[in-house]
Order: structure tokens, then sequence, then C-alpha cells
């Protein structure tokens, strides 16, 4: 999954079914203009020349990451009432890295990421925390692990019985997702990923942990987002990379401890759910049948699935080959990221049926690339490339006429 950027949603079924029905865009009858926005751009800390917001509270406070200049890490950071806040790893050694990767804040102040320890791994493996490309120095083999972060404090994720765990989401109750790996050796698993994985729910101030079972038939799982009522969504498939691809041949959702099966767009791998508001209402990416689907390539659309009927292709900008769905508010609105054709990488707004390209909704000279998230009030996070300085920094794209 790209920062799954990899890296990370019928007819309502449930077990094991496959359901790949795809409806396309529609127009809706009662459209309201899409908003204009005003930009804001902040830049990197820690001296660093880039940053990424990856979500954003209803209060207005954003969680994402920053590089550090010089020693090719990667924080974890918070911006709130212009300052920002590094959040520091799980480690004590110098260069370690840690991300808030998804969207993956709450409206209580609760941050939850990924960081590497000063443990190395003993099997070797590069789990999804290295192969998703989310810290800029791969390769270190050092265990990784889920953290939750308020008032300063970062505390681990515990895995489920083996190494490394990973977290994605967290709803106003506490509740944390993501995935953890077992004791168990895997043959599903491709080298030099070795142990099996399962999605999971920590409850922090518990002190406790849930196993998420994946579809029958499926060695792994994996959870991505959840809901204010508790409704999680994630994928289900085999081992292979740890990292989306045929570990994502199905999307699902888990709601009271069952699992059913999200419709995708047609294709074998990459059907990943991103995000889910309170009505139930899902987002993501998911590979349509074509050339390469079947080897794992990533083909990916965003897609929309509204809990019922067929997943809905949000297609792409401009004939680009490739988008991807990332979050959406409980008004509906999708943000995301269309890209691999000539323009490069776009942010994108989803509303009313139509996709459509942010920088056409600002007065600015920089470039939207993607948007990360969007919060009730319609604010919107991300990354732009600045005009004057080819910086990539976290931006804050505001209303300009808030919503009634």
């Amino acid at each position: 999954m790209r920062a799954i950027a990899y890296a990370v949603l019928i007819a309502a079924l449930a077990g094991c079914g496959n359901e790949t029905d795809v409806t396309q865009p529609l127009v809706a009858s009662a459209q309201q203009a899409p908003p204009h926005y005003l930009v804001a751009k902040f830049p990197a800390s820690m001296g660093g020349s880039q940053s990424r917001g990856m979500a954003i509270s209803n209060g207005g406070v954003v969680a994402g990451w920053s590089n550090e200049f010089g020693n090719g890490a990667r924080h974890a950071v918070l911006w709130r009432d212009g300052v920002i806040t590094d959040l520091g790893t799980l480690g004590h050694a110098s260069g370690l890295s840690s991300t808030v990767p998804w969207p993956g804040m709450n409206d209580n102040g609760l941050v939850v990421g990924i960081s590497q320890t000063d443990d190395v791994d003993p099997l070797d493996e590069s789990w999804s925390c290295e192969e998703g490309g989310f810290f800029p120095n791969a390769g270190t083999d050092l265990v990784c692990r889920g953290f939750v972060w308020q008032d300063g404090l970062m505390q681990a994720l515990p895995a489920l019985g083996g190494t490394h765990s990973f977290a994605t989401a967290v709803n106003n109750r506490g509740q944390v997702v993501g995935w953890a790996e077992t004791p168990v050796h895997d043959p599903t698993c491709q080298a030099p990923q070795v142990l099996q994985f399962r999605a999971a729910i920590w409850e922090p101030k518990r002190g406790t942990v849930v196993q998420l079972p994946p579809l029958p038939g499926d060695s792994t799982s994996a959870a991505t987002a959840i809901n204010q009522g508790g409704q999680t969504v994630g994928i289900s498939g085999a081992c292979d990379i740890a990292v989306g691809r045929f570990s994502a041949k199905h999307a699902v959702l888990w709601d009271h401890g069952r699992v059913r099966e999200i419709p995708n767009l047609g294709g074998t791998t990459w059907h990943t759910p991103m995000d889910i508001n309170d009505s139930g209402v899902v987002v993501g990416f998911s590979n349509p049948a074509g050339p390469g689907d079947p080897a794992g390539d990533f083909i990916a659309h965003a897609f929309l699935w509204t809990g019922a009927g067929a997943a809905l292709d949000l297609a792409t900008l401009d004939n680009d080959p490739l988008s991807e769905a990332f979050a959406l508010n409980n008004r509906g609105q999708v943000v995301g990221v269309s890209f691999g054709g000539s323009a490069g990488s776009r942010a994108f707004l989803y509303q009313d049926g139509i996709m459509h390209n942010l920088n056409d909704l600002v007065d600015s000279d920089d470039v939207l690339l993607s948007a990360q998230d969007i919060n009730d009030a319609g604010v919107i996070t991300g990354r732009l490339r600045d005009h004057v300085t080819g910086e990539t920094v976290m931006f804050v794209a505001t209303p300009a006429h808030p919503a009634p």
C-alpha cells in the first residue's frame, strides 16, 4: 500500500462470498457547488524539507510526519495552534523513525501510528513498516510497533504473540485498530516475511487487545479504520509480504464480531478500505479486473460503498490510470489522490457524484499533491509542493464559506 499510501470496501454479504459488481459514478440530482478553499502551508520541523498532514480532528488539530534534516529519519508530529510538536519514537537510539501513516487521530488528542524500536528483529523481516515505504530509513531490521500518543507520552501496542504491530486508526472511545503478528509461521508468507498477522483492536486504557479473524479460508487480516460505533474495516487474504497486494484479496467489515466481505471493483488484489464514517459508508481503493491484477500489480481506483449494493468506482482525474480514496467525513465528502498520468499526483475532493481536482478549488500557485483526511467541517489536510522552494510540506485547506 502506498503509505497504504500504500503504506490503508453490495448486496449485504456474510461469510466469504465474493461480490464484484461495479456501479459507475452517478451525478446526484441535487448538487451543491464545491466549496472554495483557503490554503495554509506549514514547513517541516526539525530542519527537514518534507512533511505531510495525515489526520485532522474536528477541532482542527493535525497529525502527520516530518523528515529530520541530515540523519534520514522521520518523526510523527502534531500541528496545533501553529506549534509543531515532535512525538518522538519508541526507542532511545538516534536516527529512529516514527510516523502517523493513516488518518490516525481522534477528537480527544489521542494519536496512533508506528515507530521503530531499539530491538532487532530476530527473524530479519521487513514487516509492513519498512516494506510499505513508511520510513525513509528502511532496511534497518528493527522491530516496529504500533503506538498511541497522548499528552506527551508514547506507548507501544503489543503484538499478538509475534514480533511486530501496526496501528492505523482510533475512535473517540479510545479503540485503536491495526494489525499485529502472531507466533504462527505462515506458509502463505513471502520472504522475508515469516509470521502470520491478524487484525487487532486495542483498548489501551483497559490494557486489552482482541484479534479480528479473516474470512474463512484466508490466512491473514488487517484493520484499517474504525468509526465511533466500533464498526471496523480492513483486509483479508494471504500473508504475502505484509503490505496490501495478496494480503488484500478481500475488503472486509467487522461488525459486532461478525466478519463480512465488502464488494470490490472486480480484480483479485489490492482491495483496501481506508476509512468508514459513522453512517457505515466506506471508501478506499481497489483493483479492477485488468492486465497485471492477477500478478499483484497496483492498478487501483478509488471506491465508495454505501453499505448496500455494489462498490462505486470513483474513477480518476483527467484519465489518470490510478486513484486512491483516503478518508471521508460524516457529510459524505471524500478526499484522496489521483495519479500516474502526465500531470502527476493531484489531490481530489469527491462530492455529489463528482471528483474535483482540489487545485481548481483554491487560489494558489502551489500544487496540492494529495488530500489525506477531511473533518466534519470540510477542512482538509495533506501534502503540497511549494512552487517557490520545491519542498513538499503539509497543508490545511479551509472552506472559505463554512457549510451550514
